[in-house]
């Protein structure tokens, strides 16, 4: 049984089985008629094992509920288990694949990107919460994962509601959830000594980057679009993620690249050209200076993992 926000592929006519880039995938309720829906919740229950395929969805957050059951996550091509009671934080752009073992209990929660922003404005360790997907562990206690549960079945109820005040309701129960895992992920406190300020800098950084990591601009070139100095932004970066920005911006390059080598069929001189390389040899030392390997060697062991044999329902 079924009552839940489900994901379809879009693709193009014509297009080739085999994929190219990662899959985008647009989400839609069971009610299509409303379109200005900013959060959905659903309760699945099917019977069975049940798969998807790597994917990604660029306009909406979810938190995966795992009441019962536990499965395996493929995450940017690794292989990442869960057992429930637990809580699977996926933000937007992650590339997922899930593998749920016979009969997972779960609770489906999806935040549209521009709602979410606005909730993790009111909080910076909500902004570091959605900084990477993660799996949080609710079973320390039994109480744990039952408080879990009863938030989100009266989010659940307040989303479907009608009375007045719902929608005030609604962003209430959301952020208690997000709250609860904030703390159940224990980063109340690691992240104390960033300043509010920092953290929504590099939160625009990190978009800016989104948008342009392609295009090798100068550092320089990022501090002009945030209007902030170039030391601003090294400080910004450095208390609110102990990284320097070049280091962030090699990141979500290599991100994209491991995404191509293992979710892709362009062979690594595509793969370099797409990610602004004008050498293939410079993007090969890129890629194994930061990686420890040569792309074409991290393709080849990523491909053999058990998890590239998964298919979808």
């Amino acid at each position: 049984m079924t009552n839940s926000a489900s994901a379809k592929y879009q693709t193009r006519s014509g297009s080739k089985a085999k994929l190219t880039t990662v899959p985008k995938v647009r989400l839609y309720v069971e009610r299509p008629e409303e379109r200005d829906w900013f959060v959905h919740v659903g309760h699945v229950t099917e019977r069975g094992r049940w798969r998807t395929e790597p994917h990604a969805h660029p306009a909406y957050g979810q938190v995966i509920f795992v009441r019962n059951g536990r499965g395996v996550m493929n995450l940017e091509g690794s292989s990442v288990p869960f057992e429930g009671p637990c809580a699977l934080l996926l933000p937007t752009e992650c590339v997922h694949g899930l593998d749920y073992e016979v009969d997972a209990d779960r609770w489906v929660v999806t935040i549209e990107v521009a709602y979410l922003a606005q909730v993790n404005a009111r909080l910076h360790e909500f902004i570091a919460l959605w900084a990477a997907p993660r799996v949080i562990p609710l079973a320390h206690s039994a109480e744990a994962g039952m408080e879990f549960c009863r938030l989100i079945h009266s989010l659940k109820e307040e989303v479907e509601s009608d009375a007045t005040g719902h929608v005030v309701g609604t962003e209430a129960l959301l952020t208690m959830l997000l709250l609860k895992l904030v703390r159940e992920a224990r980063l109340d406190a690691a992240h104390e000594s960033s300043t509010r300020n920092d953290i929504r800098l590099v939160e625009r950084f990190r978009k800016l980057i989104d948008e342009h990591f392609r295009e090798n601009l100068p550092l320089q070139d990022y501090a002009s679009m945030m209007a902030v100095s170039l030391v601003q932004l090294r400080a910004a970066c450095a208390s609110a993620t102990e990284q320097s920005p070049t280091k962030m911006i090699h990141a979500r390059i290599i991100t994209e690249a491991k995404r191509n080598l293992i979710f892709g069929d362009m062979s690594v001189e595509q793969i370099a050209f797409g990610l602004g390389f004008a050498d293939a040899a410079y993007f090969t030392r890129f890629f194994r200076r930061e990686v420890g390997q040569a792309p074409s060697q991290f393709r080849t062991a990523a491909r053999q993992q058990p998890h590239r044999k998964a298919s979808s329902q």
